[in-house]
């Protein structure tokens, strides 16, 4: 889960495994593979990397307990 903004800078959390597709024009469109739509102020290199940083995180999480 990753923390976002939306234009009216309210900040929410995303199930980022629940994404479809990230577009920008011009704002970041996220939308669910649900079909909900989210419109946010992050850029969408910002919400890649928070995504990679997210599931990094993860898989740090699963190995560590492997270890």
């Amino acid at each position: 889960m990753i923390t976002l903004t939306k234009l009216n800078d309210a900040q929410f959390i995303i199930n980022c495994e629940q994404i479809e597709k990230i577009e920008s024009h011009p704002d970041t469109t996220i939308t669910m593979i649900n079909g909900h739509v989210y419109i946010v102020k992050e850029p969408v290199d910002i919400v890649i990397k928070k995504v990679v940083e997210y599931k990094r995180s993860f898989f740090d999480f699963l190995f560590q307990q492997k270890g």
